[in-house]
């Protein structure tokens, strides 16, 4: 039961009738992992906390620059070289008592990921290293993970869902990015720029259809791709198909002609 603390703060959220208290209860058990501590992870930080998210895991290897502080708004001028795991676990403490933060200060590759996804329910995503992503999509498809993706360049932002182990018509990101862009390509913060706010708006976003997805409530983002246009305010939806061919994504369901999938060993 919520004691009169909770019930206090997590009042508006308990006056919904499709979360209530117990809608509160599973977002208080829930676990999710947040992997990277960014202008993206900033926002989805905060409301995740706000929201009473159990255990809120963050994954950065990064420290806080003068530079983040445009856009990275749970960080001070004070926090400026020191971890950002760290400040930003000391961000949701001071927040909400009642979360418990996991900071894992490392870089996340195709050698830790499946072990630290392993201990989450949810995943979301807001880094800057395709090669980071893959390692990501890659556990959470090996461990039945959904994984929330967001990235941000300039004035426009996007945001996905990717549980392919949910349904055979499902994506995984690979399916959507099926090998990362030449160097010269990319869409770098660090060297493009970005408008500050995109990130909050996105990233508030990435936290809502998080949310979503540990409730069940709404039409679920998985097999469609959102973007958003800060310059013209527009957003749309586009449909995500499934590449059979997938390497991540091909191996571990098999067509059976129903609307669902037979979930195989990878």
């Amino acid at each position: 039961m919520l004691d009169a603390d909770a019930r206090d703060r997590y009042l508006r959220h308990i006056l919904l009738k499709e979360v209530g208290a117990q809608g509160q209860q599973k977002l208080l058990a829930a676990r999710l992992l947040v992997v990277g501590a960014g202008g993206l992870g900033s926002p989805v930080i905060q409301y995740l906390a706000a929201a009473g998210v159990g255990v809120l895991g963050i994954v950065d290897d990064d420290r806080v620059a003068l530079s983040n502080l445009q856009r990275q708004t749970i960080y001070r001028d004070e926090d400026v070289g020191a971890s950002k795991v760290e400040r930003a676990a000391a961000f949701v403490r001071a927040l909400n008592p009642q979360v418990r933060t996991v900071a894992h200060g490392e870089k996340l590759n195709a050698d830790n990921a499946g072990d630290i996804v392993a201990a989450y329910d949810l995943v979301i995503e807001g880094v800057d290293s395709f090669e980071a992503r893959y390692a990501i999509n890659a556990a959470c498809i090996a461990r039945q993970k959904p994984l929330i993706s967001a990235a941000i360049g300039r004035f426009e932002g996007q945001l996905a869902l990717f549980k392919p182990s949910a349904g055979a018509a499902l994506p995984c990101y690979r399916c959507l990015v099926p090998e990362a862009p030449p160097r010269d390509a990319e869409i770098n913060c660090a060297e493009e720029g970005v408008l500050g706010p995109l990130a909050g708006v996105i990233g508030s976003a990435a936290a809502l259809e998080a949310i979503k997805e540990i409730l069940g409530l709404g039409e679920s983002l998985a097999g469609r791709l959102f973007i958003f246009d800060g310059l013209s305010m527009s957003a749309r939806t586009v449909r995500l198909p499934r590449d059979p061919d997938c390497p991540d994504c091909g191996r571990i369901v098999r067509q059976t002609g129903r609307s669902g999938g037979e979930i195989l060993s990878p």
